[in-house]
């Protein structure tokens, strides 16, 4: 094992680093509560794997010899995991907010003749008189021709 703070703080500190950012990685995408899009969950179980693979490998496996420090690999997980967060309350407020009631518009019968010209109408000149009923009577009948 190649983790020991008394021979290599800096060295046994990296590799901790990246075994707790791949397993905060790997957490994140297997939580389902953010609402974090199935991409955003693949590309964050990758990215834990990722570090925690390399974290397995530098504390476990690595003979010796030269690697390289990269402190701005610590990044990506840190704008992650505030990533997953800023989900996760953007999902809380949303669920929490009260839905607005839009009350239905009430149908107005002129309103898709409203951009036609408007005709004149016209004015009746005299008021209208009903005249005697006159009885209708029956046709009739004729006598058959043959």
């Amino acid at each position: 094992m190649n983790i020991d703070f008394s021979n290599s703080p800096g060295f046994s500190s990296y590799v901790v680093l990246l075994l707790v950012s791949g397993i905060a990685m790997l957490v994140i995408a297997a939580l389902n509560s953010s609402g974090q899009t199935t991409g955003w969950r693949i590309f964050n179980a990758v990215v834990g794997v990722g570090f925690f693979g390399y974290g397995i490998y530098l504390g476990f496996i690595f003979g010796g010899g030269t690697y390289i420090v990269l402190f701005k690999v610590f990044i990506l997980p840190l704008a992650l995991i505030v990533n997953f967060f800023r989900s996760m309350k953007s999902r809380r407020t949303d669920a929490a907010a009260p839905q607005a009631y839009v009350p239905a518009q009430p149908y107005d019968a002129a309103a898709p003749y409203a951009s036609l010209p408007q005709q004149p109408v016209p004015q009746q000149t005299t008021a209208y008189q009903p005249t005697q009923s006159q009885a209708v009577q029956p046709p009739v009948p004729q006598a058959p021709r043959g």
